[in-house]
């Protein structure tokens, strides 16, 4: 007998087949069209546990603010741990920012699985590689910028080298929208752009600019005819371009990376589209960072629900397994249909962008991003109660993920504000109407609960005033959930949501309505490695 076994204590975790081991992603993904060979590579990698200890030391590693050197020259940059470094190596050289772009089938649903992946092991380094990622398509703007940018970001390599982005093997790309007055309301952002023969110069203070030491920075500021959106490269020829680092956030989530106060002060800066018209180019940047804000909270809840799996099949209590006991088996099973319901989404969802269906990828992304992330603390706390105080313990990632949890709800958009974006996006794009209409209709006959659900969600629901938006977005998210599962997961698991998300009165507590057999429910967690 071992002394694990002696102290009731589970082995530590070894080597994860993160994506042989998850039958939801392995569904799911094939489903959405990912590259599954190359996901196999990426998470065989990703899995081993001397990977995961260089997230854990990335994650505990807190990144330096180094403002002035020795001599009193400003410097303006930011140091980071060497684990650091290797994570965003892994992450962009396996393609995370760079596949969508290359052509390849299924580009954006193997993006999207990366997303989950690299969630699940350490989700700082998903910023800077989901923002390089999201820039691409918002250069196409400007033809000369995206010559000398694009071939940078999608070069599926990591150069963290320090000087202009001409003499750069790749290159990263930050975002600096947010200002003290304003948040997600842009349109009252008080940085100013005065042109300066073909460029402009920038003055003003960003309150959030994510990423620090990323090569450039797609940011907003107010011309002559209105808010515009420049790309302000952080080196010009042979010198720093004038960005200044006031402070780095104390934030409550990953602490691997660094998140800054900045400061324009007279920052050359390149236009990118018309003078004022910002928000249309910036868009393009958000439509895309918000399908990753609708993957990772899947990651995070995974992450959680495999820990705590792997905890309640090695960790006695009453002389029985916990896995056994029927409490928890009901609990976990109620945990895995909200965990797979959100991972189904998401990657349908992904498929919407690699086939350019715009009108279902703008109204899918959202719905996916306001309901997966109200569920991901959630689960992520119960998955941590499961544990008890080894749960709460930094030994366990446990407490990461709950720090993390909150973070995509809130980045590209809070609660109200997406919720805000569905009624207008349903409202003044017929296409976006019709497409979530015909997912919804596809799944008719799958489940009478889905039937009676749809039936009633379409007689309330002619216009919704904004005070019920929430109301409207969560009914709308959860039946485009269960349209995706009834038509795309095994049946149990689409069963069981359907009665469970859609029906009336349900307390909302997890494992307080539980299931009848939840054996096939929990078989979707795959082996409790």
């Amino acid at each position: 007998m071992t002394s694990a076994d002696l102290n009731n204590q589970p082995a530590l975790r070894g080597d994860l087949d993160l994506l042989g081991g998850d039958p939801a992603l392995l569904d799911h993904g094939a489903l959405a069209g990912a590259d599954a060979a190359h996901l196999d590579g990426v998470a065989t990698q990703w899995g081993r546990a001397a990977f995961r200890e260089t997230a854990r030391q990335a994650e505990r590693n807190l990144p330096e603010a180094r403002l002035i050197d020795k001599g009193g020259r400003r410097l303006d940059e930011v140091a980071f741990h060497p684990a650091y470094h290797h994570l965003m190596e892994a992450g962009l050289s396996a393609g995370y920012a760079a596949l969508p772009w290359q052509g390849t089938t299924g580009g954006h649903a193997t993006h999207a699985a990366m997303v989950y992946l690299m969630s699940q092991i350490e989700p700082g380094v998903c910023c800077p590689m989901t923002m390089t990622y999201a820039a691409v398509p918002a250069l196409d703007a400007s033809a000369a910028l995206s010559g000398v940018w694009r071939p940078k970001l999608t070069a599926g390599r990591y150069d963290p080298t320090v000087g202009p982005v001409a003499g750069k093997a790749a290159a990263t790309m930050g975002m600096a929208m947010t200002e003290r007055a304003g948040g997600s309301d842009v349109r009252s952002n008080q940085t100013r752009a005065v042109r300066d023969g073909e460029t402009y110069l920038l003055t003003g203070q960003k309150w959030f600019c994510s990423a620090p030491m990323s090569d450039g920075f797609l940011t907003l500021a107010q011309a002559p005819e209105g808010l515009t959106c420049f790309l302000v490269p952080r080196w010009l020829d042979g010198d720093r371009n004038a960005i200044r680092i006031e402070r780095l956030k104390d934030k409550l989530g990953n602490r691997s990376n660094a998140s800054a106060e900045i400061a324009y002060e007279g920052a050359m800066a390149h236009r990118l589209g018309d003078e004022g018209a910002g928000v249309r180019m910036i868009i393009e940047m958000v439509h895309h960072t918000r399908l990753d804000t609708a993957v990772a909270p899947a990651g995070l809840m995974r992450a959680a629900l495999a820990e705590a799996h792997y905890w309640v099949a090695r960790r006695s209590a009453f002389q029985r397994l916990l896995i056994d006991q029927p409490l928890m088996r009901a609990l976990l099973a109620d945990l895995v249909l909200d965990w797979e319901g959100a991972t189904a989404l998401a990657l349908h969802t992904s498929a919407a962008f690699d086939r350019g269906d715009r009108a279902f990828a703008r109204i899918a992304v959202a719905l996916a991003k306001f309901l997966n992330n109200k569920l991901c603390g959630s689960v992520v706390a119960e998955a941590m109660e499961i544990l008890g105080g080894m749960g709460y313990v930094e030994d366990t990632p446990l407490p990461m993920l709950y720090r993390e949890a909150p973070l995509n709800g809130i980045w590209e958009g809070s609660g109200n504000v997406i919720c805000l974006d569905i009624l207008r996006t349903l409202a003044k794009d017929p296409g976006a109407l019709e497409a979530l209409h015909g997912e919804l209709q596809a799944a008719i006959g799958g489940a009478p609960a889905y039937d009676a659900a749809l039936a009633a969600f379409e007689a309330r629901w002619r216009a919704p005033e904004e005070r019920e938006a929430r109301a409207f977005a969560t009914q709308a998210a959860r039946l485009l959930t269960a349209s995706v599962l009834l038509r795309k997961a095994p049946d149990a698991v689409a069963q069981a949501y359907t009665a469970g998300r859609l029906a009336d009165g349900r307390s909302g507590v997890a494992g307080a309505e539980p299931l009848a057999d939840p054996s096939p429910i929990l078989e979707r967690l795959g082996p409790a490695e």
